[in-house]
This record gives structure tokens, sequence and C-alpha cells, in this order.
């Protein structure tokens, strides 16, 4: 048996579990239980219920890790669940009711998130939204070596529209679990200025990664880990 929480790791928009392999492999070292949530990227509310299963089957207190759009997710997933002693965003949205991951990253400049997008019409009307393999390493990724990251480009997962454009429902878990926000100093994805804003509003403990890209928890796993240890250890 072992008395650290269990690291719920759950990643976002055009990605997949498998970007958190270098962050996994440390934290098991470390002897901490690790779990890498499915996130189906189909909706906001879908997205999070399916995420909040995840967490009812697992026994203990839980650490709940989310990147990008992932943040959005276990603002919800996490509401009023008893297991969960710490939120920690990489890199993430964190929604208050009523706001959108699209609204979120137009809010302040310096996004290049609309440009980078390559959508894909689905039967039925909806879209599929990726990355532009072309531009996913400047735009996504800047910071991780150019091989590595033109894989990830043809791995992604992408997300829909719909679930961007979501707007998350009801109260959200920051409101009354601590929270920890990474954020990345060199973001072309959310900036760095909304990931602050976020921050700061949900009153969350801070660590700016100076040039860090939208993949710090790739580019940068021991300051990841470093500050996922660090919420876990602060709440146990």
């Amino acid at each position: 048996m072992t008395d650290k929480p269990t690291i719920v790791l759950v990643h976002g928009a055009f990605a997949d579990g498998s970007g958190f392999t270098a962050v996994a492999q440390r934290l098991l070292a470390d002897g901490y239980p690790v779990a890498v949530a499915p996130n189906p990227l189909r909706g906001l509310s879908s997205d999070a219920a399916q995420v909040r299963a995840l967490l009812d089957s697992i026994a203990g207190p839980i650490v709940l890790v989310g990147h990008s759009y992932g943040g959005a997710v276990i603002s919800t997933a996490a509401t009023g669940h008893p297991g969960v002693r710490a939120l920690v965003y990489l890199a993430a949205f964190v929604p208050d009711a009523g706001e959108s991951a699209q609204a979120l990253v137009e809010k302040f400049p310096g996004s290049t998130v609309g440009e980078s997008l390559k959508p894909v019409p689905l039967p039925g009307g909806q879209v599929d939204l990726y990355i532009d393999p072309r531009v996913f390493h400047q735009n996504f990724a800047g910071d991780v070596p150019a091989e590595e990251a033109a894989l990830l480009a043809i791995t992604q997962r992408p997300a829909t529209g719909v679930a961007l454009g979501e707007p998350a429902a009801g109260p959200q878990a920051w409101q009354a679990i601590p929270s920890y926000n990474l954020i990345s100093a060199a973001d072309r994805i959310i900036p760095p200025a909304a990931q602050e804003f976020m921050a700061q509003r949900s009153g969350a403990t801070v660590q700016v990664v100076e040039g860090a890209s939208h993949l710090v928890f790739v580019s940068r796993p021991g300051a990841a880990v470093a500050f996922i240890e660090k919420a876990a250890n602060e709440n146990a």
C-alpha cells in the first residue's frame, strides 16, 4: 500500500495520453500511483463525465492534472468530488461558469490557434479540428525537438469544434479545491496573459516556466513533475 495520492493526468486537444510518458515515468519512479485518463475531446460535459467516472473508480486521495483543454475538463469533472485534493493546471484553461476554451483563448492577444487549425468535416455537420502539422512545431511545441514534434503532430487526436466552444456549466472545482497553475511563458496557443488571468482569478499557486511552449510537460517534464509533487505534498 502507498500513502501517496494517485496522480490522474488528463491530456488536452491535439494530443493524447502518450504525451505524458516522461511525466508518468518520473512520478512512478517517485512512488506515486498514476492514471492517464482518456479524454474523448467530443464535448466538455461528456468529456468531464468520462473523467469523473475514472475518478470514482480510484480509492484514496487524488491529485488531478489537466493540460490545455484538459484543464476545462478537470474543472468540471472534480466538482464536489471528495477524493480530489488538488488541481494542477499545465498551460491550461481554467474556465468559470459560462466560459468556453474558445472564448478564453480569444480574451487576450497572442494566440496562433485560429490560424493553426485544420478542420475536417464530419458526417452530420460537425467538424474535427487538428493543428496543421506544417505549423505544429512552431506554434504548438516550439521548445520540443523537431523530430519529436513531427511525431506528435501526426499522432495528435482532434477535438470537435463543439468541445472547444461548449461553455463550462455550474460550479467549477477550483472554487473549492486548491489549485496550482504552471504557466508557459512562451506559449503561442494560450497566451501567457490569459494563463495569468485565470490563475490569479482562481487564487492558484503559480509557477512560470520561461521559454516554455504550450507543451511544457513534454519539453520540461522535470519542472512539471516537481510542480505536481508540490501540489501533492502540500495537500497530503
